[in-house]
């Protein structure tokens, strides 16, 4: 098997990209990005650090962002497993891209920047529910904005396939299958829906 080791090999293979790929790119919220962005509640969070890479879904019941201003973002960073992986990645390498997503739309909205985790009391304040405010928030710079290429999510059917999680393995069967049954199985997925209702924020 061969592979691709320099730059030159690879474009020759690909061609030139469409001008419209590269005029898309903004470098602030314009207000049709900003429409779009404040419309998602869910992205994926990509961060670099000494050990790798990491890619971390997150969501919210309104939008998943919040806008400081026209070059500023600000993510919260609700209840979750506590592996800390991004946040890890954040405080030694500043650099960052989210992929907003939106239900039934085939486009993927890009913004690559760094960031920068605060305690702030009073930014974190701006995102409190019931009661609960987030850690910590991350601010994030943006660099560029643009939309991906819809083909990947047309391929893949992502909005118009249906329900098909009933073919997938529960998180406590794959707990157990990787701790050799130390943990994990019927009772963990049992208790899980009932533990993450109560601190969801």
């Amino acid at each position: 098997m061969e592979f691709i080791e320099d730059i030159e090999t690879l474009e020759a293979l690909y061609g030139t990209p469409g001008a419209p790929s590269i005029r898309k790119v903004a470098r602030r919220l314009t207000p049709l990005y900003r429409k779009w962005i404040m419309t998602s509640r869910l992205c994926v969070l990509s961060t670099v650090g000494p050990e790798g890479v990491d890619g971390s879904p997150r969501g919210d019941d309104g939008p998943v962002v919040l806008e400081l201003d026209e070059r500023t973002l600000a993510l919260p960073d609700w209840r979750g497993n506590n592996r800390l992986d991004s946040l890890r990645n954040i405080v030694r390498d500043p650099r960052v891209s989210l992929m907003f997503m939106v239900p039934g739309s085939n486009n993927v909205v890009r913004v690559n920047g760094t960031v920068r985790l605060t305690t702030d009391e009073d930014l974190r304040a701006r995102f409190e529910k019931h009661g609960k405010q987030p850690a910590t928030v991350a601010v994030i710079e943006i660099a560029e904005i643009y939309t991906q290429c819809a083909r990947a999510l047309i391929r893949a059917k992502t909005w118009t396939s249906g329900d098909e999680s009933g073919a997938l393995p529960s998180v406590g069967q794959i707990l157990a299958e990787v701790s050799e049954g130390e943990e994990g199985g019927a009772q963990y997925d049992r208790e899980w829906a009932p533990r993450a209702a109560k601190t969801m924020w």
